[in-house]
């Protein structure tokens, strides 16, 4: 049984500020605070059937593919090659916009853990709030240098340098 899980955040930048970075398929760890590097892996550089290599700060790796493209929207992806204990798992990132300078980022995740019950339960209890909380730093991390053009490195920024950036609405 497939895990469902998405976190959004209302940043006050805008969509094409956002789109800027989010479309450079090959510059994720410029705001993801746990991966060293992105670089293509195949011959098509971005858009439908683009692939980067993912490998962390803890030297693992996973590649992701885009499947579904939507220029100056977003994309959804398939990892695979993953050491996770995972059947399988797709990802999608977006971006909306709001009004003027304003705008929605958003991730969400459908995985399948291995492992039938037991994988299931873990899957609800540990993997699910690990994700959100994930994707709450990418967002975190995208807005903030999509805003300031300042690579993330290992760890966000702290919450003053963030207050700006982030809507009241979305908390840290």
């Amino acid at each position: 049984m497939a895990h469902h899980v998405e976190n959004k955040l209302v940043v006050n930048v805008s969509k094409n500020d956002i789109w800027k970075v989010l479309g450079d398929f090959s510059s994720v760890e410029k705001f993801a605070t746990t991966i060293e590097s992105s670089p293509i892996i195949n011959e098509v550089k971005s858009g439908l059937g683009s692939k980067r290599l993912c490998t962390f700060q803890d030297g693992s790796s996973l590649v992701e593919e885009i499947v579904e493209f939507k220029d100056g929207h977003g994309f959804k992806m398939v990892l695979s090659e993953f050491s996770l204990p995972l059947k399988s798992m797709s990802a999608e990132m977006y971006v909306r916009e709001i009004d003027g300078g304003k705008s929605e980022v958003s991730m969400k995740s459908d995985f399948i853990v291995k492992g039938g019950p037991l994988g299931w339960l873990m899957g609800s209890l540990m993997m699910k709030p690990m994700m959100k909380s994930v994707f709450k730093k990418l967002l975190t991390g995208l807005a903030y240098y999509s805003a300031t053009g300042t690579e993330i490195g290992k760890k966000l920024p702290t919450s003053k340098e963030l207050t700006p950036i982030l809507h009241p609405s979305s908390s840290l």
